[in-house]
Order: structure tokens, then C-alpha cells, then sequence
């Protein structure tokens, strides 16, 4: 088929979270997280610990500005189109390929697997429907698939996750290996303390440890109830599909961390979720999972307590599902601050530490890297209780503190205060400050505020970073051979706001209101740029190298035009890949954020490769339309690729790679 185109302290419910079990102390000899070989993209972060790093210069400075087009493919092969007349998929097509064996394999617009040519694009299989029906064909795309393969005689696989089963395919033909779960598929809506199926939904990649696959859940964030199923994250025999654990995000009684949640709430709070990318070490044999905000996310009043083990980063033994150790990273989240990057596995000799120290960075929406020794759990740096502002919210529960990273500092600004408005003008100064009074101001985890009916009561906390903002899901890449870390992040503000819960079908006092995106004077961003930026931080110390804005931003404005500013950043999900010799970073594109007025996610269409010592732009291209995925590099028949999934509302979505000519 062808186709061209923490020890554990509870004070109050309060849990600092470090808690590390004695046996998990394992020793490994070698650097596992290097990044992938060059040749191949195995994993949908290149490797399993997300470093996103290809050491490949074919493509260097001196040559990156002759960069072409080397193919183009749509998003679902034209053999599928032609069978199913009616098909029709979403233009966001949020899938990252992985290159194994001489093919790429990717989810397509409908999530079924396809295996193409890596120099080509051409279609060398499609999946076979696991389902049939009416609506087989109905369906939409993960961020990505995982690959497995075993000592002979093990085929090798593709595990996928399309609507609610987890499937596993072989990489040779696109048949589902029939031996896996029921005839090739396993299904996720099953759970083990209900015999009756619950909804299901995982968008992101699965990922494979060892011999198991391990597999997250995207859950509502909002719910107009305070009762909800916990985010259970589950593995499977990756040769069976058989089950071999479940984490339980909310303690159960009598478990580690029950007293977090005062009055009982987790007998009924739920969600915690994973819904982001894991990652996970081979050699160590550990997964780390990233999650996110209970039930209800922006008021907790019906929760109280810190919450463990919700908005955690919590480690695992992948043949097990046994608890390593564990920190949480907001205590009783009010803010939607979920974990929303895969933690990142990075081997580094740290500037006060002898030897090399196998480290995992999470990074955050409230634009923090958190960095633990990923063996032990212990910080290399310290993480400090800090005090945060209190709640008026009636019946709401406040953690007096939050863990604060002394190092590195914040790769984006926190919090918002009247320095931050925008100020290109004296009359845009006064029209944002017109803006912000309608606002409550406030540091880093001003809690959210009650919106007002009345002319003189307030619309909402301004707060940033936003629900989108900060690090996001693309995560960043990192350099072994330098140790820099290269952070994409977002400055949005948004308005955080509460409204009472509409007794008629709620249970919680209050929930959420609007959530928007502020709008700024004359329809520009409401703060001072950048309102989209790189980072690049040198892990050995802790140390910012450099910040750039990644984007021109709004300054073709008419009310700024005149002003002649320089580049002042995209504020989108901007993705990175890293090679040798340069730093690819994407603007995204609105469609995978929505529009939102005035600051919020809206990015743009270019492609950029950046100097990796000093932020310079080496060149740009302007692509049909703004990403939607993360790119990705590799080596076939000995030259080097670029690919990466593009689309738009006005623009059907696809992938394109990129090469010398």
C-alpha cells in the first residue's frame, strides 16, 4: 500500500513527601539516559526518560538555512479514506512518530497505527480495524505509540491506545498479535473493583518498561460533583496484556497518606490522574509517574488536607507497581496546577556531588524544576516549605505552604502584580490598569477568588502562570554532553475565578467559573513580554545560561507598530527537539489550545533552529501550519530527518519532514 503524498510529615494533613523505601536504594554502573543513538527515535521523547536529545549534525549551523521540504503525508492514508467515504478527523493531530527498524510508526487522525517509509512518507501498512461496526473507522489521535521487542521468538510491537483498548500490534505486518489480551486488544474501561465498565480515555503514549506497558487516564477536570473515580494508572504484560498492577492515586484506609485527607474526602474525591507522559528506566527498572489535581481542582473545600498522592511525582517499580518514594509538589492544588510534562530522566555530575548522580527533573506549570536523585527520591537541591496566602473562599482548606525549589530559579514569571501589566505606552499602561482592577492581585498561589455580580465586585484572581502556562506537555530537551536543560514555557494570565454550585445538580459549595484569558488594552496581552520564551539552564549548577523569546508576537500591532520593538514571543505550546549542533524549538498552533483573547495560548506557524550556547536564531521557516506535536530526528540511509505533525483550523493536518537538499 502506497500512499505519496517525601519521608512522610503530617502536620495538620500537611505532607512534606519524601518517602523512600530502603530496599529501592539500587546502584547502577553506567549512564542510562543518553538520549537516543541518532539513528533512531525509539520512544516518544526519543528515549524512555524524555531527554527529546538526537546526537546528529548532518544538519549543523553552517548548512541548517538550506533546509527543505523532503515530504509531505496526511494525517489518515488514502486507503482508509477510499474505504470509508464519510471519514472525517480532527485537524489536531497531536502525534509524534517513533523511527524503529528502518519505519516510523505514528497514530493517526483516527488512532489507528501506521507504518510509513522513512524517507518517503509512503504507507507501508495501516493497522487493521480491531473493532467492526459502523463506527470502526471513527476516532481520533494519541500524542503516540510505544515499541516492544523481546528476545526471539517475540514479534515485535506496537502498543497503541485507540478509544478505550489498549492494543498491540506487530510491527512487521500492522495484524494484531492475537495472543495479547482478547484477540490482540485489552479493554481499559474494566477495573478491578467494578464489575460493571467505566469510562475511559488516555491521549497521550503508553509506555514500556521491561516487559510491562503502562498506561495513564485523562480524566474531566472540572466535575459539577465532588465525587469521582480515583486516576487509577495500570500495567500490563507487554507479551499477555495481562494485568500485573494498579496505582491508586488516593489512599484507601489505613494506607500511606490517608490522613492528607481529612473528613474522610477519600472515600469519595477522585481523579489524581496521570494523563501526561510517563517515563520510566530500563536499567533501574523504575517508572515515574506525574499527577495531576483531585476532584474538584479549583475549589477543595470538600477535600481537605494536602491531598497525597495527587499532584505528585511518584516512582515505582515497573514489574510491581511497588512504592519507591514519592514528593508531592502542590498540596491541595486550587489552581489546576497538574503535573503536565513527563518527568526527565538526565545523568549529570552536579557541581557539589562527586561522581555522576542519575537525576529526574520535573517541570511544572508554575514554571519550576524540581530535580531528584531518581533512584533515592532525595532533592539535589533544597526544596523549601514556604508560607502562601490564605483563602476568603467560605468552607475552603488551605495549606499554609508550598515546596519551593531553591534551585534552579524559575524559568518563567510567578505570580501577578501591577509591575507586570504592559507598558509599551503610557495610555496602554492605563487602560491594563483599568483592566487589573476588576482583579485580585497576588504572588505565586494566590488561591482563587469568588466572581462578583455587582459593578465594584472582582472578576477573579489573576493568576501566572495560567491553567496553560509555564512548562507544558511538550516538555523540554536536554544535552548530555553539556548538561544544559532547554526549557519552552508560556506567560499567560488568566482569571481564576469561583461561582456558587447550582444545588439542582451539584454537591460542592462552589466550582468552577469562567477560567478565561484575560483580554489586554486595545485587544493586546495584558503583561509585559515575553509572552512565550526558551530557557537554557546548566543542570550541573542550577544556573539560567540564557532566556530568548521563542516568536515575534503581537508587535506588528497597530497600537506597538510604530514602537519598532524587537521579538517579543509566541505564547503557544512550543515543542523542542535537540541535536548536536542546534536547538529546534515550534511555536504551535492555537488549535491545540483554542483561541482565547489576549494573551492566551495562540503561538504561530514558524519552525526556528536556535544557537545552543547562546539562544541566537540560526534560521526559521514559516510551515503550512503551526505544530501540533513534538518533532522528531533521525538517521536513514544516511541522511538526516526532521519530522513533525502540523494543522490548524483552516488547515487539514499532516506530517512533514524536513531535510538537506
Amino acid at each position: 500500500m502506497v500512499n505519496r503524498w517525601q519521608r512522610a510529615v503530617s502536620r495538620r494533613g500537611l505532607v512534606v513527601a519524601l518517602y523512600v523505601t530502603t530496599s529501592a536504594l539500587l546502584v547502577g554502573s553506567s549512564r542510562a539516559q543518553e538520549g537516543t543513538d541518532g539513528r533512531e527515535w525509539r520512544a516518544h521523547g526519543g528515549d524512555a526518560g524524555y531527554t527529546r536529545y538526537a546526537p546528529l549534525d548532518q544538519i549543523n549551523r553552517a548548512n541548517v538555512d538550506m533546509l527543505r521540504t523532503a515530504w509531505r503525508r496526511p494525517a489518515v492514508d488514502r486507503s482508509l479514506r477510499e474505504r470509508f467515504p464519510d471519514l472525517q478527523h480532527s485537524n489536531n493531530l497531536r502525534s509524534t512518530p517513533i523511527m524503529v527498524g528502518g519505519m516510523l510508526y505514528a497514530s493517526n487522525g483516527i488512532g489507528l497505527v501506521e507504518a510509513f517509509d522513512p524517507a518517503t512518507g509512503e504507507t507501508v501498512w495501516v493497522q487493521e480495524l480491531p473493532t467492526s461496526g459502523e463506527d470502526a473507522h471513527r476516532g481520533t489521535s494519541s500524542r503516540g505509540v510505544a515499541y516492544w521487542h523481546g528476545r526471539a521468538p517475540d514479534d515485535p510491537r506496537i502498543l497503541s491506545i485507540r478509544g478505550t483498548y489498549l492494543l498491540a500490534t506487530d510491527a512487521r505486518t500492522g495484524k494484531l498479535i492475537r495472543e495479547f489480551g482478547d484477540a490482540g486488544m485489552v479493554d481499559l474501561r474494566y477495573f478491578e473493583h467494578s464489575a460493571e465498565p467505566l469510562p475511559f480515555f488516555f491521549g497521550s503514549a503508553p509506555l514500556v518498561v521491561r516487559d510491562v506497558v503502562v498506561v495513564g487516564s485523562a480524566m474531566p477536570d472540572h466535575p459539577p460533583v465532588k465525587e469521582a473515580d480515583p486516576g487509577y494508572v495500570r500495567a500490563y504484560d507487554v507479551r499477555t496484556g495481562e494485568r500485573r498492577w494498579t496505582f491508586n492515586p488516593i489512599p484507601g484506609e489505613g494506607e500511606l497518606g490517608v490522613e492528607t485527607w481529612l473528613d474522610e474526602s477519600w472515600r469519595y474525591s477522585g481523579t489524581a490522574n496521570v494523563w501526561t507522559m510517563m517515563s520510566g528506566d530500563d536499567e533501574l527498572g523504575l517508572v515515574y509517574l506525574p499527577t495531576g489535581a483531585p476532584t474538584n481542582d479549583t475549589y477543595g473545600g470538600h477535600r481537605p488536607g494536602a491531598n497525597l498522592f495527587a499532584n505528585s511525582l511518584v516512582c515505582l517499580r515497573a514489574d510491581t507497581g511497588e512504592r519507591v518514594w514519592y514528593f508531592q509538589i502542590v498540596h491541595h492544588d486550587l489552581w489546576d496546577y497538574d503535573n503536565n510534562a513527563a518527568p526527565m530522566l538526565i545523568d549529570v555530575e552536579f557541581e557539589d556531588r562527586p561522581g555522576v548522580t542519575k537525576a529526574v527533573v520535573q517541570l511544572t506549570k508554575q514554571s519550576m524544576a524540581y530535580v531528584f536523585d531518581r533512584v533515592t527520591g532525595e532533592p539535589i537541591w533544597p526544596i523549601e516549605e514556604r508560607a502562601v496566602p490564605g483563602s476568603n473562599t467560605p468552607g475552603e482548606w488551605m495549606s499554609p505552604t508550598q515546596p519551593i525549589p531553591t534551585r534552579p530559579a524559575p524559568f518563567d514569571r510567578q505570580g501577578f502584580a501591577v509591575d507586570d501589566l504592559i507598558d509599551f505606552t503610557p495610555e496602554l499602561r492605563d487602560e491594563a490598569l483599568e483592566i487589573a482592577r476588576s482583579y485580585v492581585l497576588g504572588p505565586l498561589f494566590t488561591p482563587p477568588s469568588i466572581r462578583g455580580e455587582g459593578p465594584n465586585d472582582t472578576k477573579g484572581t489573576l493568576q501566572m502562570p495560567g491553567k496553560v502556562g509555564g512548562a507544558e506537555w511538550g516538555g523540554a530537551a536536554y544535552d548530555p554532553e553539556t548538561a544544559l536543560l532547554y526549557v519552552p514555557s508560556i506567560t499567560a494570565a488568566f482569571a481564576s475565578d469561583l461561582k456558587p454550585g447550582d444545588s439542582d445538580r451539584m454537591n460542592v459549595r462552589y466550582t468552577t467559573g469562567l477560567r478565561a484569558y484575560v483580554e489586554g488594552p486595545q485587544g493586546l496581552p495584558l503583561t509585559k513580554p515575553p509572552y512565550g520564551r526558551i530557557t537554557a539552564i546548566d543542570m550541573r549548577t542550577g544556573e539560567h545560561r540564557w532566556m530568548v523569546p521563542n516568536g515575534d508576537g503581537p508587535r506588528d500591532h497597530p497600537a506597538i507598530r510604530h514602537l519598532v520593538l524587537p521579538p517579543l514571543g509566541q505564547p503557544g505550546r512550543g515543542m523542542p527537539l535537540l541535536t548536536r549542533t542546534l536547538l529546534f524549538v515550534s511555536e504551535g498552533d492555537p488549535i491545540m489550545a483554542g483561541t482565547p483573547p489576549g494573551g492566551g495560548p495562540a503561538a504561530g506557524k514558524a519552525f526556528r533552529a536556535f544557537d545552543k550556547t547562546s539562544g541566537e536564531v540560526l534560521w526559521e521557516t514559516t510551515l503550512p501550519a503551526g505544530t501540533t506535536g513534538a518533532p522528531i530526528s533521525y538517521m536513514h540511509e544516511g541522511r538526516q530527518y526532521v519530522v513533525l505533525p502540523i494543522g490548524a483550523h483552516d488547515h487539514p493536518s499532516e506530517w512533514v519532514a524536513l531535510a538537506l537538499p
